[in-house]
């Protein structure tokens, strides 16, 4: 549903949000091994997010990426898809037609329409923080420890 771009942006900002809450400024090389993405590509997601906003990134000895505590409390889901993906995930055809809509549905429109309204209120109620303080907890995961499988 989600681009490869957006999905590791998402991953990403979550691992950021998480290590922030302990203080922690996290590099490109730990934030790509984190979500299993190609450094390169990493580099790129992440010059995205700061450009928006939404990560802060520090240079130098002891810096990295960070989400600072207010931030993670206001950041929206819907921030970090805008920003990679475009609004097109929760306003574009279903089956990808540049012309769909209620006086020229396409076959999925009506359902597809649904699933749509849904994602948007999901994207716009979700916070990185409630998403970052799951994964601290252990309730939620970013990464398959194969260990544990």
């Amino acid at each position: 549903m989600f681009s490869k771009a957006c999905e590791y942006g998402i991953r990403a900002s979550i691992f950021i949000a998480t290590k922030s809450s302990e203080g922690i400024r996290v590099g490109i090389k730990d934030v790509a091994k984190e979500i299993d993405s190609p450094e390169p590509f990493t580099a790129k997601i992440m010059q995205i997010l700061t450009k928006s906003g939404i990560i802060e990134s520090a240079k130098g000895v002891g810096g990295g990426f960070e989400v600072s505590a207010n931030a993670v409390k206001s950041i929206k889901l819907i921030q970090i898809v805008d920003a990679i993906d475009g609004d097109t995930i929760y306003k574009g055809c279903g089956i990808g037609l540049k012309e769909c809509s209620e006086l020229k549905p396409c076959p999925v429109h009506n359902e597809f329409k649904k699933v749509r309204q849904l994602l948007l209120e999901m994207l716009t109620n979700t916070t990185l923080e409630q998403l970052a303080s799951g994964v601290s907890t252990g309730d939620f995961f970013l990464k398959i420890n194969d260990s544990k499988i």
